[in-house]
């Protein structure tokens, strides 16, 4: 049976940026949904996209939006081979302080809600740079150098950013909560505070507070939108956060333990194994994890 949920790795791959080719992979790209948004451009060939109802094609040069939870598949308009590149992300992560930067996934159902067009010409899409910005990100991702996070989060807020205005020019009207700032945060949103936070003796009970939730409700429905408990999910952020100390910096085990949120360092240790199979000190000496590695 084909399942129309694809579970993503938001945690390890809260974006992802890679080429798309025909010829290589498994095609079509059959109906599926997942929780990130997802866009593509067409680099040669020409798709036929399916979102939701509607029927759309893509030629070269050409973007197209997905939306969080939104039903898609992509097919080749005329037969022919197709190569186009992918950027997932989830918009709950990518948040900065600043005007309604920090509000992308509000803004993005503002757009969805108003049917927004989420197909973009190879003029506005010249007029967004988009090709230098995948080129910019696939190689980033490809290379993973030190800082490549940064550099790839810094074109996907640009590139957002230009979508968004694009968006207002068409006669988007943001509604004026989503612009707001606020310490309160919703169970979509609530990754952004345990992100910041996670360094901190985080407590569930406080986090569905955030929520404005009991305790028993905020944990059903964490499992259901994010697949695991949300304790599970705090510990997973740790490790994440970890690995990055272990594979840049030379910081000893007990600082990286103490920075990450972790208890002590046999806490960190445990977790690691867990969820990684090897010690933190493996994990750090692996040829593939040396600093500035290619």
């Amino acid at each position: 049976m084909h399942y129309l949920f694809e579970q993503s790795d938001s945690l390890n791959s809260p974006i992802e940026c890679f080429i798309f080719d025909t010829s290589a992979e498994v095609f079509p790209v059959r109906p599926h949904w997942h929780y990130f948004a997802e866009i593509i451009l067409v680099f040669s060939g020409t798709a036929q996209i399916h979102c939701s109802d509607k029927i759309f094609t893509l030629s070269e040069g050409e973007m197209a939006i997905f939306h969080p939870r939104a039903v898609h598949s992509i097919y080749s308009a005329d037969g022919m081979q197709l190569r186009y590149g992918v950027f997932k992300f989830d918009l709950n992560r990518l948040g900065t302080a600043g005007s309604y930067i920090h509000s992308y996934s509000g803004v993005f159902k503002c757009a969805e809600k108003a049917n927004m067009s989420i197909v973009f010409s190879e003029s506005e899409c010249e007029m967004l740079n988009c090709k230098k910005i995948f080129d910019i990100c696939i190689n980033e991702c490809y290379r993973r150098t030190y800082g490549y996070d940064a550099v790839i989060r810094s074109q996907i807020h640009t590139l957002l950013i230009g979508i968004i205005r694009c968006w207002l020019s068409q006669g988007l009207a943001i509604d004026s909560n989503v612009l707001a700032h606020k310490d309160h945060f919703t169970i979509d949103t609530v990754t952004k505070y345990i992100d910041r936070a996670s360094p901190d003796k985080l407590r569930v009970e406080n986090i569905a507070a955030q929520c404005g939730l009991s305790y028993s409700c905020f944990a059903k429905k964490f499992r259901e939108l994010y697949g695991m408990s949300c304790k599970e999910y705090i510990e997973q952020m740790r490790i994440y956060k970890a690995e990055e100390l272990l594979m840049f910096t030379d910081f000893d085990l007990n600082y990286i333990s103490q920075e990450t949120g972790f208890s002590d360092c046999s806490h960190m240790i445990k977790s690691f194994r867990k969820y990684r199979g090897c010690t933190p000190n493996s994990f750090r000496h692996k040829p593939n994890n040396a600093i500035g590695a290619t």
